[in-house]
């Protein structure tokens, strides 16, 4: 409870670590606000079925609040609101404001726990923060509702937050690599999924670095670092030390 969990990716798509997040936390019984910028509920929902997982169902219950982004982004560019009277999560993108403070506000109040809740824990899960960048909000703008985030869900609500950004050592992207270098400074666990060096191989499809910050509770303390290979197969992941993939042995 109150830990920051950086998801990151290099060269290859991270996004089966998000479904393992997503599935994880509804099994374990917690109140998950799933910020999904990238993919539309569909597609969440039938990857969640293959895991065991009913976003729907989970949803009707109130388990599960989901902001669809692709869906709001329409409306919002479209002049369709989503219910009437209230702003909508992304309102940055009309240009009446630069900051995220509607979007902080949809989380804050998704998560804050109602009267006759007995879920365990609130989650706020985002997929992917790089796609806020995309969409012209400013990098500091970015830190600022993570920063926000941080503090609601892990400090006062003792929940977890969950974030997944591209990253690319050799972009261009100097804001995009601005916004995971300050994240990854303020984790108290990072995923980072990376592509081959080798290119692609049937028997394994990347590479993952487990970095444990236990510098960020005790000064003195080395982060703790761990590196797997895994295969993404139909309805889980299998992982492996480097060279014992079945492709060596």
């Amino acid at each position: 409870q109150g830990k920051f969990t950086l998801l990151r990716d290099t060269r290859t798509d991270g996004s089966f670590l998000v479904h393992h997040f997503l599935s994880f936390y509804l099994r374990a019984g917690c109140k998950v606000c799933f910020v999904a910028l990238l993919q539309s509920f569909s597609h969440y929902n039938i990857v969640a079925q293959k895991l065991g997982v009913s976003l729907a169902a989970a949803k009707e219950q109130g388990q599960l609040v989901f902001l669809e982004g692709l869906k709001s982004c329409l409306d919002l560019l479209f002049g369709e609101e989503e219910q009437p009277g209230q702003p909508s999560p992304l309102q940055f993108l009309s240009g009446s404001t630069s900051d995220l403070r509607a979007l902080f506000d949809f989380v804050r109040v998704s998560l804050t726990p109602a009267d006759g809740d007995s879920w365990k824990g609130p989650v706020l899960l985002v997929d992917d923060l790089s796609v806020l960048l995309s969409l012209g909000a400013a990098p500091v703008a970015v830190l600022d509702f993570i920063h926000y985030c941080r503090v609601s869900v892990c400090c006062q609500l003792k929940g977890n937050v969950v974030v997944l950004v591209h990253s690319n050592e050799d972009s261009e992207d100097e804001e995009n690599e601005l916004v995971v270098n300050s994240l990854c400074h303020h984790s108290d666990l990072i995923l980072w999924a990376e592509g081959l060096a080798t290119g692609f191989c049937k028997d394994v499809h990347g590479q993952i670095k487990i970095i444990k910050r236990l510098s960020l509770r005790q000064a003195a303390e080395q982060d703790l670092v761990q590196i797997y290979q895994y295969k993404i197969q139909d309805r889980n992941v299998t992982f492996f030390a480097r060279g014992l993939s079945a492709a060596v042995l």
